[in-house]
C-alpha cells in the first residue's frame, strides 16, 4: 500500500527543561536545546498525517487550543488558535475528511486536539466528526482513573466525549493481532515507562519502517538510552523498552518520528562513534514523502 506521509504541526509549548530531561543536569542538557529566562525549552506537538488512496489516517492531535487563557500560559501554549487545523489544510485535508485518529495515550498534549479551541462559556466539542478514534486499552483505563501523579496530564471531559461519539475503539495490546483495529499494512508496540500501555504504530515506508514513537522518544536528544523525562512513570523500564525498538529498528533501517522535537521530525537510527543510539539523516518535516 503506498502512503502519503505527512507531518503535521500543532500547537507549540514552552514546558520546564529540567522536567523534561528528568535527572540529566542542566549544564548537559542546555547544550541540547537552549532554555529561554524561565528555564524553559520550546517544544513542539507534531502529528502525522498518512494518506491511503482510500483512508486519512492521522496519528495524535497535538495540544490543540483548548485551554482557557490561564491554563494556556501555566502549560506555555504559545498559540490561542488551533494550528493543527492550519496546518491539516496545508496538506490538502480538513479534520472533516480524517477517518481514522490514532492516539498513543491521552495526555492533553497528545489529545487536545480533538477538541475546538477555546470559547468563553462553551464546553469543549469534539472535532473530527466521522473519525474513529483508536486508542490502546490500557491507556484508556488509564484516562479514566488517573494516578494522583499524572492527573492533571487528562482531559476530565474527554472520555465521555470519545465515548458518546459512538467512535471510539479501543485496542488489547494482549490480542493475537491487535493491528487488526488499523490494518494490516501498520504494526503496533505497546511500552509502559511512559505511562501504562502507550501504543506506537509502525507505519512502512519507502525509505523502511516508520515509528511514531511519542512520549518513549520525544525527540532526538532522547535517542541516548539514559535521557528520560520527570514525566515518565517507570524511567527505567522506559530505557529497557526504548533499547528494544532501537534495536530492532537500527537492524532494520528505520525511522523514528518525533512528536515534541522542535527542529527535526525524523530521523534514522544510528550509532555514534562510542556505540550510543542517535538520530541521523534528521529531517524537519515530512511533506507527501512516500
Amino acid at each position: 500500500m503506498k502512503l502519503e506521509l505527512w507531518s503535521i504541526a500543532g500547537n507549540s509549548q514552552r514546558l520546564d527543561g529540567g522536567a523534561m530531561f528528568g535527572n540529566v543536569p542542566r549544564a548537559l542538557w542546555s547544550r541540547w536545546i537552549a532554555p529561554d529566562d524561565a528555564h524553559r525549552i520550546p517544544l513542539a506537538c507534531r502529528a502525522l498525517l498518512a494518506v491511503e488512496p482510500n483512508r486519512v489516517v492521522l496519528f495524535e492531535t497535538g495540544i490543540g487550543a483548548f485551554f482557557p487563557p490561564h491554563l494556556r500560559d501555566r502549560y506555555g501554549v504559545q498559540e490561542p488558535e488551533h494550528i493543527l487545523l492550519e496546518s491539516l489544510r496545508a496538506a490538502g485535508v480538513s479534520h472533516e475528511d480524517v477517518d481514522a485518529v490514532v492516539l498513543s495515550h491521552l495526555h492533553f498534549d497528545h489529545a487536545g486536539g480533538l477538541l475546538d479551541a477555546y470559547e468563553e462559556g462553551r464546553p469543549p466539542a469534539l472535532l473530527f466528526p466521522k473519525a474513529r478514534f483508536i486508542v490502546g486499552k490500557r491507556a484508556w483505563e488509564r484516562a479514566c482513573h488517573p494516578h494522583p501523579r499524572d492527573r492533571a496530564s487528562f482531559i476530565p471531559e474527554l472520555p465521555g466525549l470519545l465515548e458518546a461519539s459512538g467512535r471510539l475503539v479501543l485496542v488489547d495490546d494482549t490480542a493475537q493481532r491487535p493491528e487488526a483495529a488499523l490494518g494490516s499494512e501498520y504494526r503496533l508496540h505497546f511500552a509502559d515507562g511512559h505511562t501504562p500501555g502507550l501504543m506506537m504504530t509502525e507505519l512502512p515506508s519507502e525509505e523502511g519502517p516508520l515509528v511514531f514513537a511519542s512520549d518513549l522518544i520525544p525527540g532526538a536528544p532522547w535517542m541516548h538510552l539514559p535521557v528520560t523525562m520527570g514525566y515518565d512513570r517507570f524511567p527505567e523500564r522506559l530505557i529497557d523498552e526504548k533499547r528494544a525498538l532501537l534495536t530492532d529498528l537500527i537492524e532494520r533501517e528505520g525511522r523514528v518520528f518525533f512528536t515534541h522535537d522542535a527542529e527535526v521530525a525524523t530521523g534514522r537510527v544510528a550509532r555514534d562513534d562510542k556505540g550510543r543510539f542517535r538520530a541521523s539523516d534528521p529531517a524537519p518535516s515530512l511533506k507527501g514523502a512516500a
